[in-house]
């Protein structure tokens, strides 16, 4: 397998250990593949006879190409993949992909704990420690730090936007310890990923610091995230409508997995990008016309990102058209008063409980059926105690915590505030990762 930036198509091309380890090109473009492989047309048909863990080694290893042996890639998958992605029925029509039976109870889950085998694997022969920067609005840095957790030769850093993250989503950042660092950050999403990102292209840091990174700028990111796409194809029954995919989206990296698993044969007709009022893809799938943004803080804080960096490789995919692209991606946006209306909704036509992520994928779904016969999956991104006091005042009633998430409540936040300014931040990487 082998890898181009998305800002030098016909450059020199990279192995996947060094897309992994590095992150990012030097020229701050994106990772992709030169070849998606299509799967095997009798492996689509019968789905129904693997097991998830089964249908994620058939994947990642037609995309690999042999990178890594199918004996490690067998044992990888499997240490990976150790929890379900059920498929729920709404209605006649309608169906949600839960997402959120991992250990953070997030979709980030599939993502983080891949890439923590994928790295641990690539980097058994260095001895210089590695230092994995994250930036979170919400449950990636949860995952990430999950995922990474006593890893042997690692070190996380995670920054977050203070006050944008629900109670028990900074709790899952900053009570771990040992290896997991986290920084505070005194402004948004995007603040925190521009930190990120100038750090990897920073030369000094680069040469100090073996860095990498665990968002979905990381190609190790998007592959798991086609595995459940498949999984829930597996789970329908059989329907002669158009098959569409609803997936609420911040920076697109769970959408832009989506259409690689179309891309290698999984029979999906649409995708629709459901947004909240950070609206800039569909902005752009409406107008054609690209605007990043500042981003505005929201009931559904995952989603709150202005300039989201995987929209590159959604037009890189589609060659830059933007009619082509269309043809298979719509996408609407909804503000927190429709995401609480929909939530109430929901719960008392369905008795669903609704995250207020999963509330605005719902909320395209029933726009989009009202002039379209489809059977729609949406993506239900993390479990609703996740956002506890917001949804049980929108829906007037307890929520249910599991343990996993009830046991971090009296345990104490460890963070370190910073600002937005890179220079600070450097030098705080310099004085306390970097190898004296």
């Amino acid at each position: 397998m082998q890898l181009y930036s998305t800002n030098d198509k016909k450059g020199a091309t990279v192995t996947l250990s060094t897309a992994v380890m590095q992150g990012l090109p030097a020229d701050n473009g994106l990772f992709m593949p030169t070849e998606i492989p299509t799967l095997p047309a009798s492996f689509i048909q019968n789905l129904k006879n693997y097991t998830f863990a089964e249908i994620a080694f058939e994947v990642s290893s037609t995309l690999l190409q042999g990178t890594i042996s199918n004996e490690d890639l067998k044992q990888l998958v499997q240490n990976a993949i150790t929890f379900p992605a059920p498929l729920q029925k709404i209605t006649e029509t309608i169906y949600s992909l839960e997402l959120w039976h991992g250990p953070t109870l997030a979709f980030k889950d599939f993502g983080a704990r891949f890439m923590a085998q994928l790295m641990a694997y690539f980097n058994q022969e260095n001895t210089k420690e590695l230092v994995i920067l994250v930036a979170t609005s919400g449950d990636t840095g949860g995952a990430v730090a999950s995922g990474f957790h006593k890893t042997v030769g690692t070190k996380v850093v995670i920054l977050y936007p203070s006050g944008k993250v629900s109670p028990l989503q900074e709790k899952q950042l900053t009570t771990l310890g040992d290896n997991i660092i986290a920084l505070e950050v005194d402004g948004t999403f995007d603040d925190c990923q521009a930190l990120v990102k100038k750090a990897f292209l920073d030369a000094e840091l680069n040469r100090k610091i073996r860095l990498t990174s665990a968002n979905s700028i990381n190609i190790a990111r998007l592959i798991p995230q086609m595995f459940y796409y498949f999984e829930a194809y597996k789970q329908l029954p059989t329907y002669e409508k158009e098959l569409v995919f609803v997936v609420p989206s911040g920076n697109f990296g769970n959408l832009t997995a989506g259409l690689l698993a179309k891309r290698m044969g999984l029979p999906i007709t649409k995708f629709i990008a459901a947004t909240n009022i950070n609206d800039v893809v569909p902005h752009y799938l409406q107008h054609g016309e690209y605007v990043s943004r500042p981003s505005m803080a929201t009931l559904s804080n995952a989603m709150d990102v202005g300039a989201p960096s995987n929209f590159v490789r959604m037009t890189d995919l589609y060659q830059n058209d933007w009619q082509s692209l269309t043809n298979h991606i719509i996408g609407y946006a909804f503000t927190d008063d429709e995401t609480r209306l929909a939530m109430q909704e929901c719960y008392a036509e369905t008795a669903y409980i609704l995250d207020p992520h999963g509330a605005v994928a719902y909320l395209a779904v029933k726009e989009y059926q009202k002039t379209n016969d489809c059977v729609a999956v949406f993506l239900e991104t993390a479990h609703p105690a996740k956002f506890l006091e917001d949804t049980e005042q929108i829906l007037n009633r307890k929520i249910e915590v599991p343990e996993r998430l009830a046991s971090l409540v009296d345990k104490e936040k460890v963070a370190i505030e910073i600002g937005i300014e890179f220079e600070p931040f450097k030098k705080w990487l310099l004085e306390n990762v970097a190898i004296k």
